[in-house]
């Protein structure tokens, strides 16, 4: 990096400072202040200043500048974390997302490794008490290959690190033990780790993927870091809960004397609960609130480097200080309240270093003070002072004129310059276009040549603006002062979101499942059976009446979980009765008939001819270069779909799904644009007038560059606006309009409308359905939703309906921060007051219409600075919208409102949300919720309260799997996610579909469905039909190989599935990478999923054994060659007999005519009576599959 250090020595104010870190005394600190910095060029000079202190931290003011300079410091020095300050207020909630504790951990895994590095913090951060560095050492455990492990002390010690036990280790801080095999998910890695003992020794490592459980890479030895940051021994633990006990029963005894019962009886049960959870359940989650009781010494981040070692350097020191002295006394306000209410103990109120405890710890550190401005700090004793001048650079907003009139300057005036671009081909090519101009340009890539006087490097790096040292002559400009605001790149992080069920992993025992065959009923675990000396897993289906159905668990494809989309329960089938049949034939005509119309439609736009839009323009691509985000994939893809579509001769009718903020409407205004340069008018409906103010500005501010003219057509204007746009879209002048259903009217007439835009088509009624309709007719539309669709259907409407659907989350949202604690007054009131504090608006969602007038007052008298307002659905709609009008706007802070906020808002600077009662709500609905915070890169909150039932101290445990089904963790997201997909297909369908898809239950209807739109189309259909295999072999799964029910079901179901060799082959794989070898009883399971595939290619329909028979049933209308039989029976005359039985023909192998035979393994003569079967029985087929 000597291109950018190098020129700063050359400046006598930065030896002198260089000098002054150099001559301090040992042992004692120094406090220099360097004013004069600008905000880009910190990095740059916090890098410079570095004579032989290796490590550095760097203070800042809040979050969001923490998360600036490390993306800044990352372009000099790749070893940089940021340590999140803890959350002291809400360590009381049940459980808490590991987010923060993860950037914690990995931030003192750097300190840890020997190598220098940076750490970037707040001020609040070095506030926080910390177990002593050697405990954290003590704590991690390094496993490497040859070790003995004792697989019991792992385990202990893995729970004593924080780890939680699961059957998969599916997300951070997980593991899981099956029989040899440990996986661990630390926080500090990108993939979970599995390790495998033959024995007690370690015999492989390697990192797997969390999602498929698959393996990636072998490794030689693996560290694993705690996933908590109080690591505690038995004795520690004991100790800590024995001190915490015995101060509770003081201080309640206290209240007692003062006729305090309620606060005495609430202390000393919550105290209870902390020991229970931290002793005998061994969960070491939030027990920084009590590290006192623990931790004999604590001590701050600062101690964990060496005095001698590091530097420390505060950026704009006075706002830092503010900063830490803001979080003390929110801290000590908010303590003494919970402290006179019985909330907490005493000795909790030391759980914060004071500010002046961290000043005096950084006395005797060398500490570097940066400032723009040289202004009295009351809080600092500064030494010596420096100033060094730094200048922004001009932007040169898109300018290459002026740009290189400003590099010719500095040319002339023998600056060195360096220009930055985030793209290495950008970087060259703006190397050559510089040169053209005769300027001596040149691109490298090695940052340690040193720029001469007059020379501009161009090379790749990422840095937000660019700065320059006049004194120096020295500049250096990004790519964003060159073109304006940069866009944000991808960071490939893990998705956290769950699979949509694709497998059985969600089936617990009492769900309905449907059968192919026999309809409704329910499932009832899994029996081990045992027949004739083989024992098989079957699977037991309870129906009405008390019939039960046992299946071969080998035959799990037939079976499918019903869901449908309240939660209604369904009525069950009766074994072997009709109204199953009944009941499959009506929804096979309604979805016959549904499939035609469909057809129909596609049929008649097809023939139709639509307008012909032309290629991309260079405006085109300068307006896309702006969007201020990443592009996910899925974006790429629909917008190109789009585009496609509009520059086709055929009318677009694309339809485009995506989750909350997925990003849809850079889709449409992208659509939109394109549109509009080729002279078309574009219309663009949504539902509500909220939403149309929403779109509105977001369209204007993406196009007040162009002369695109658009405006807005909703209850929000004034007659005469309103007027005046009308007649605007008649002439023409208006380009795009936005609007509710007003658009609709008979007196909205167009010039020349090309594209037609509607958002959330569903939540338009029947008659503005059919006024949408014949707006349709022949023009191009582009519709926009945010219920998720179902691949399944997705794929079976593919060559009907256009589809784009957006899965992939965009980058930059933060993860909320999801707390689920018991309703505590205390805690909503400082959770509004934080959200306030930080300039941002909360929701507090409440679903009881009658008492929500109460229940705002209560906040409003609870949080008197803030302006509180209640909104709900049975209020007249002008209301709702002006006082959602007001929220958006930010005229109100806090919007106490019931569920109707799930629908569609966009409010980014909403950051706080606490829901009343959430174990009362649906988990989509949560799930929905919660999707309405986080919408900016700003860290958000999500609270679910629920009351707990005072009389029952339930055991904690059990509390606490219910409740986790909440977090961001639990499958319920899965389920959430399949039930909104069902109404997303309702609405898809329409109504009456619904029913049909209640009736069958909705896997099966999309099977239906499937089949009826290729008749429709004229694809042949073959009839499908089930082979079935019975023969004399073990074949399940042992316990012992998979103890877990729910895995070992999707593993039957994925077995059952098999198809191919490949397949086999690959189960084979995952099996051994997941389980261990093997046992007999498996491998048979796949020989009988290999002899199923085979079979049923040659059209049969049972392979059965009876004693010594084979017995092989024909299917029906089985293609085969007949005339082949005879010579097929003929060729193996002692053992093969066909029987031309009417309904089922079939053939019968004797085992034991042979003596030689008998030898041989039944395995062996299936496989090749099938391989023989298929050669002479397919027409023209000479080759097995």
């Amino acid at each position: 990096m000597k291109t950018f250090t190098k020129p700063l020595q050359g400046l006598k104010e930065f030896e002198d400072v260089e000098a002054a870190i150099g001559k301090k005394h040992a042992g004692k600190g120094t406090m220099l202040q360097i004013s004069g910095c600008i905000d880009s060029a910190k990095p740059h000079m916090i890098y410079s200043v570095d004579n032989g202190a290796k490590n550095r931290i760097i203070v800042t003011f809040s979050e969001q500048k923490a998360k600036e300079l490390q993306e800044e410091y990352q372009f000099f020095s790749k070893r940089t974390a940021y340590y999140p300050a803890k959350d002291i207020l809400f360590y009381q909630s049940d459980i808490r997302g590991n987010v923060l504790t993860g950037e914690r951990i990995n931030a003192l895994k750097m300190i840890t490794e020997e190598e220098p590095c940076t750490i970037i913090t707040t001020f609040d951060g070095l506030m926080n008490p910390m177990p002593l560095p050697g405990q954290f050492l003590q704590s991690l455990r390094k496993i490497a290959l040859g070790d003995e492990v004792n697989l019991e002390e792992l385990t202990r010690h893995l729970v004593e690190m924080g780890y939680e036990k699961n059957y998969q280790a599916q997300t951070m801080g997980e593991f899981s033990v099956r029989g040899g095999i440990i996986d661990v998910f630390p926080l500090t890695e990108e993939n979970p780790i599995r390790i495998e003992l033959w024995g007690d020794e370690v015999d492989s490592i390697r990192s797997f993927d969390a999602e498929s459980q698959r393996s990636i890479e072998n490794l030689e030895e693996v560290l694993l870091y705690p996933a908590c940051e109080v690591v505690l021994t038995e004795d520690e633990r004991r100790a800590g809960i024995e001190k915490m006990r015995k101060e509770a029963e003081e201080v309640s005894a206290q209240f007692r004397s003062q006729r305090k019962t309620e606060e005495a009886y609430r202390l000393k049960s919550a105290i209870e609960q902390v020991a229970e959870e931290a002793g005998e359940l061994q969960i070491s989650a939030g027990l920084d609130a009590f590290l006192s009781y623990f931790c004999k010494e604590r001590v701050c981040l600062l101690d964990y480097f060496k005095k001698d070692d590091v530097i420390v350097f505060l950026d704009e020191a006075a706002r830092s200080m503010e900063r830490g002295v803001a979080t003390e006394t929110e801290f000590s306000e908010s303590m003494k309240q919970r402290l006179e209410k019985g909330y907490i103990l005493p000795g909790q109120m030391r759980e914060i270093f004071s500010y002046r405890e961290v000043l005096g710890k950084l006395e005797s550190y060398c500490c570097i003070s940066l400032v723009a401005l040289d202004l009295k700090n009351k809080y600092l004793d500064v030494k010596e002072r420096f100033h060094i001048d730094t200048k922004t650079v001009n932007p040169y907003n898109n300018s290459f004129e002026l740009l290189v009139k400003d590099l010719t300057r500095y040319k002339k005036n023998g600056y060195s310059t360096i220009l930055l671009s985030s793209s290495r081909t950008r970087a060259k090519r703006l190397a050559e276009d510089l040169m053209e101009e005769g300027l001596s340009a040149f691109y490298s890539e090695d940052f340690d040549h040193e720029v001469k006087p007059g020379e501009v490097m161009t090379g790749y790096g990422k840095i937000k603006r660019g700065y320059e040292y006049p004194l120096l002559k020295f500049v250096v400009i990004s790519e964003s002062d060159i073109f304006g605001g940069e866009k944000k790149k991808k960071k490939h992080r893990r998705i956290y979101e769950g699979e949509k069920i694709a497998s059985f992993t969600d089936l617990n025992i009492g769900d309905y499942v449907v059968h192919e065959n026999h309809g409704l009923g329910i499932y009832r675990g899994i029996e081990k059976i045992e027949v004739d000396k083989t024992v098989k897993d079957y699977i037991k289906i309870e129906y009405a009446g008390g019939g039960n159905l046992y299946i071969l668990a080998t035959q799990l494809e037939l079976i499918q979980k019903y869901a449908g989309a309240d939660a209604k329960k369904p009525r069950l089938n009766k074994l072997g009765g009709q109204e199953w049949n009944k009941t499959k034939t009506k929804v096979r005509g309604a979805v016959k008939e549904i499939a035609q119309d469909l057809v129909r439609l596609y049929a008649a736009r097809q023939s139709k001819e639509g307008f012909v839009y032309g290629p991309d323009t260079v405006w085109q691509r300068e307006f896309e270069e702006m969007f201020p985000f990443e592009e996910t994939e899925d974006q790429e893809l629909a917008i190109e779909a789009t585009k496609q579509d509009m520059e086709s001769t055929k009318i677009m009718d694309r339809l485009i799904c995506g989750d909350v903020g997925y990003g849809k409407t850079e889709i449409a205004i992208r659509a939109a644009f394109k549109a509009v340069q080729d002279g078309k008018q574009v219309a663009f409906l949504v539902p509500t007038t909220i939403l149309a103010q929403q779109h509105y500005n977001n369209f204007a501010q993406r196009m007040k560059d162009f002369p695109v003219n658009v405006d807005l057509l909703c209850r929000f204007r004034s007659p005469a606006e309103q007027k005046k746009t009308i007649e605007g879209l008649k002439k023409g002048s208006v380009d795009i309009i936005i609007g509710t259903h007003r658009l609709l009217s008979k007196d909205v007439v167009y010039k020349d409308l090309g594209l037609l835009i509607i958002d959330e088509e569903q939540r338009f009624g029947v008659a503005h359905k059919e006024k949408i309709k014949q707006m349709k007719n022949n023009i191009d539309v582009l519709t926009l939703t945010a219920t998720p669709i179902p691949r399944t259907l997705h794929m079976s409407l593919i060559g009907i309906r256009d589809m784009s659907v957006l899965e992939e989350p965009p980058m930059d949202r933060i993860p909320i921060q999801t707390y689920v604690m018991e309703f505590n007054e205390e805690l909503v009131r400082e959770a509004i007051a934080r959200e306030l504090s930080r300039g941002g608006q909360a929701y507090y969602v409440y679903n009881r219409v009658k008492e929500i007038g109460d229940v705002a007052a209560k906040i409003a008298e609870l949080v008197p600075e803030a302006n509180v307002a209640y909104a709900h659905g049975q209020m007249k709609e002008t209301e709702l919208e002006n006082i959602m009008y007001r929220f958006i706007n930010g005229e109100i802070d806090v919007l106490v409102s019931t569920t109707i906020i799930e629908t569609g808002l966009d409010i980014s600077n909403v950051n706080t949300m606490i829901i009343h009662d959430a174990d009362n709500m649906g988990l989509s609905q949560l799930y929905q919720l919660r999707g309405r915070v986080g919408r900016s890169n700003r860290t958000s909150y999500a609270f679910l309260m629920y009351k707990r039932d005072k009389m029952l101290k339930e055991i904690a445990e059990k509390r606490l799997a219910a409740i986790k089904e909440y977090t961001e963790l639990g499958s319920g997201f899965k389920i959430a996610m399949r039930d909104l997909e069902i109404r997303g297909a309702g609405n898809l369908l329409g109504a009456e579909q619904h029913g049909h898809m209640e009736a069958v239950g909705y896997d099966l209807y999309c099977k239906m469905l499937n089949e009826a739109v290729k008749e429709a189309k004229g694809i042949a259909v073959e009839e499908s039909f089930d082979t079935s295999i019975d023969i004399d072999i073990d074949a399940y799964i042992p316990m012992g190989y998979i103890p877990n029910e729910f895995q070992k079901l999707d593993i039957y179901k994925r077995i059952a599935g098999i198809e191919t060799e490949e397949e086999t082959e690959e189960m084979l794989e995952e099996l051994l990478d997941r389980f261990g070898d093997l046992p007999k009883s498996v491998e048979n399971l796949l020989f009988i999923a290999k002899i199923k595939s085979m079979a049923h290619h040659v059209y049969f329909t049972e392979v059965s054994q009876k004693g010594s028979h084979l017995k092989f049933t024909l299917y029906e209308k089985a293609k085969i060659d007949v005339a082949g039989i005879p010579e097929f029976v003929a060729a193996h005359k002692d053992s093969l007999r066909f029987v031309a039985d009417a309904k089922a023909p079939y053939f019968i192998w004797e085992l034991n005519k042979n003596t030689r035979e008998k030898k041989a393994d039944t395995k062996d003569i299936l496989e090749d009576f099938l391989s023989e079967a298929a050669e002479i029985l397919l027409p023209g087929n000479t080759d097995t599959k």
